[in-house]
């Protein structure tokens, strides 16, 4: 009893319930072994079973505090309760709007396919310019100046010309083209068509197309 004795007085103790004085003194008699009376049993027993009760009573209160924030939901019997997905029947209308779209979506896209494909049948005739190039090794020539002349094709033979400012051809040769598909050859400026100075224009011709080049000629 008195190990039970001694909690509770430190109970009381801690939560500042009774006579301070009365209860400390109790402890110290529990702790020390000496006789208790019936007035200060009575009187701890008294002051737990206030705090139990008083206990009790404050969980009772937020219990019923907290079944009174539930709400209460009722059903009426009368109430009309929507469904929810609608049973209407679908607008013809609306079925006509979109299938009339469908239709004209379908023949922009028919119609985006016919074009791409008249493109590209045109495409085998368009020379690419990496299937032949000229070039001369200087920009500017005189007179008797020997100009180099080299580029690639992948034919087999290559005619190149020169044309002066007059569109006057002044010289011209047929090449065989190598087996890495690269061709040059050599000429002189000079010669009938070459007596005025001005921008020459170089060019090579194979099967797939004609490409060309210019350079300045000077007297």
């Amino acid at each position: 009893m008195t190990d039970s004795m001694i909690y509770d007085v430190k109970s009381l103790l801690d939560k500042e319930k009774g006579d301070e004085r009365i209860l400390k003194q109790i402890l110290r008699a529990c702790e020390n072994d000496e006789v208790i009376s019936n007035f200060e049993i009575n009187y701890v027993k008294k002051l737990i079973d206030d705090s139990l009760t008083l206990a009790s009573q404050i969980k009772s209160d937020v219990a019923t505090q907290e079944k009174s924030i539930v709400p209460e939901i009722i059903f009426s019997s009368n109430q009309n309760i929507e469904p929810l997905f609608s049973t209407s029947p679908r607008n013809p209308a609306v079925k006509s709007k979109n299938t009339k779209i469908f239709i004209s979506v379908g023949s922009a896209i028919f119609a985006i396919i016919v074009i791409l494909g008249l493109s590209t049948s045109g495409i085998s005739n368009v020379v690419s310019d990496d299937s032949i190039s000229i070039k001369t090794d200087l920009s500017t020539y005189e007179k008797g100046d020997i100009i180099s002349i080299s580029g690639t094709s992948i034919s087999n033979k290559i005619n190149l010309s020169i044309e002066n400012q007059n569109g006057q051809l002044v010289w011209s040769e047929q090449l065989s083209v190598k087996n890495n598909n690269e061709f040059s050859t050599l000429t002189i400026a000079g010669g009938d068509g070459w007596n005025k100075s001005g921008i020459f224009t170089i060019k090579a011709e194979d099967n797939s197309g004609i490409k060309s080049n210019t350079f300045s000629f000077k007297i």
